[in-house]
Order: C-alpha cells, then structure tokens, then sequence
C-alpha cells in the first residue's frame, strides 16, 4: 500500500497525527500549522516535478525544493532563500516523513544524509534598558490608534508571549482592572497580566478603534488579522521587528526580538518583588528555572528556595 500512496492522500493522515501530538503537549499548534503548509507546498512542488507518490521522493528532489525560489511577507519574489527559511523547511520535511514511517505509510528517508545548511553568524543579542523600553514605546505610537504596532509591545510588556499576543482579542482585555487575559500557550498557562500606565491607554484605544471598525457584537482581534496560528505568530513578530528597526535597536550588527521583551519584563518583575515566583506567575510558567533564565539569575535551588 505504501509504494502506491500519493502524498497528497498519505498528508490529512500526518497532520491528524501532528494534531493529536499537539493536543498532547508534544509540539504547537503554530509548529503544526507551519510544517502542514511545507508539506502542502512540497506535494505541489513534487507533483510540478512529475512525483506524485511519498517513496517516489528523492534527496534531489527534497535539496530542489529547499532551494526553491519563495515569497516574503509582502508577496514579493525571493530567487534564493536564507538559511533560515531551507532550515525551516528542511525540519518540515523532516516530521513529514518520520511521521509517515511511524504510520506505515512510506519506507523512504530522502533527507538521510542531507549535508547540514550552513548558519549565518548570529547577530549579537541586547539587554534592554529603560531608555530603550523607551525609544521602542516613541516609535511605536506612530500612526495610532490605527496602528497594531503599539498593542503589540503593550503586550509583550505586560507579560505576554507572542503567541498569545497573536490570540489577544478585546474581550480579554479588562480596562477597568488594568488587565488583560490569555489563555496561555503551549509552554504557558493563563493567567491575567498587569497594564501599566502606558500600555492602558494604548489598549483602550485601540480596542475602540477594532469594535468601531469591526462587525458589531463580535470581538476583535487586537494585533493581527491572520487565519493561521502561525501567520498570526509570525505578524506579530514581524511587527515588533518594524519597531525595533524604527528605534534604531535592530542594526545589521545586532538582534532585537520580542524575547528581548519578555526578559526586560522579567528582570523588572525581579528587581521589583525579589521573588523568582512573581516572575513565573507573570510569565505563565511553572518552572522556576525558565523564570530565572529569563531573568538572567544564577540560582540554585535548595529546599525549594533560591540559594
């Protein structure tokens, strides 16, 4: 059965698989949603190529298709993909097939042995400060309250990821408690996050400019209109990434993410309480480690206390 199975038909198999592993804890919904879109393109890209079959794959045709030409965010041509996008398809394929030889439906492993792609060096990293918590706040209240780029970092100040920030919608926000809720994410659980005096006001302006624009009685979105978990995570992304480079952090020699948020958020919560704790709890996490990494402490626990 194996031999004859087009991938096309072997491909909803996978990704109820990948569903199910997510259900269980095992990987995202936004890793899910992307390695689905690799694996739809790669059928499209092997069927182009007269391949129909999953054991009719070959490493040729899997190093064809990690160099194939894209697009980027705006819809526009790029001849030679980074690194980092033949990396992110190359883990695609990777599940593809190792969840299809788990389910019986193929014997072939294309990528086996596949040469490593090359890295880029990586851009050194920032310690943000309040002057650049600062700068970032200036460059992104340009063009409110239309604009998503200041909720965006109002989120992430205020303790949440991106992939929750991708899920925030107006009815989780509580402008009289100075709040907002998420549900938490894959590594993180719900909780409520404080708003402080800057990012108050930005929600509220924003959340009234969404319900005035948006079908009545329904909630919005605050921060992207995007249909996929993973288009959702990567427009905000890639929105706090226009801010970043608007401020001048971002430079062809250094990196800011919105991770670099999250780690500001927990040093201050640190200094502020004194308790590895509190920066759990605002963060969503249960591990006291995960807290202390982010909060750049050196700890060792001894009796369930910081030594």
């Amino acid at each position: 059965m194996a031999k004859r199975l087009h991938i096309r038909t072997a491909l909803p198999h996978i990704t109820r698989a990948w569903l199910k592993r997510a259900a269980a804890g095992g990987m995202s919904l936004e890793t899910v949603d992307l390695y689905t879109q690799i694996a739809e393109r790669m059928e499209r890209f092997a069927s182009m190529h007269g391949t129909q079959r999953l054991d009719e794959v070959t490493q040729a045709l899997v190093i064809a298709f990690l160099q194939a030409p894209g697009h980027d965010r705006h819809q526009g041509i790029i001849l030679n993909p980074a690194p980092g996008t033949q990396r992110q398809r190359r883990a695609g394929l990777e599940a593809l097939f190792s969840e299809a030889r788990a389910l019986g439906l193929t014997t072939a492993a294309p990528l086996l042995d596949l040469p490593p792609i090359p890295r880029s060096p990586r851009k050194t990293g920032t310690a943000l400060d309040a002057k650049d918590i600062a700068a970032l706040r200036f460059q992104a209240e340009r063009g409110m309250p239309a604009t998503r780029h200041a909720s965006i970092l109002a989120l992430l100040l205020a303790g949440l990821h991106s992939a929750e920030i991708a899920k925030a919608t107006t009815d989780d926000l509580d402008l009289a408690g100075a709040s907002i809720w998420t549900s938490g994410a894959t590594r993180t659980y719900g909780r409520h996050c404080p708003l402080d005096e800057w990012a108050l006001p930005v929600l509220a302006m924003r959340s009234t400019h969404l319900l005035r624009a948006g079908e009545p009685g329904l909630p919005q979105r605050l921060t992207t209109g995007a249909s996929s978990a993973y288009r959702a995570q990567a427009s905000v992304c890639s929105g706090f990434g226009d801010i970043a480079r608007r401020s001048g952090l971002a430079t062809s020699r250094s990196r800011v993410e919105p991770r670099d948020i999250t780690r500001y958020v927990a040093r201050t919560v640190l200094t502020e309480t004194g308790r590895l704790s509190d920066v759990a709890r605002r963060l969503g996490y249960s591990s006291l480690d995960s807290a202390a990494a982010l909060a750049s402490l050196h700890w060792l626990p001894e009796n369930g206390e910081a030594a």
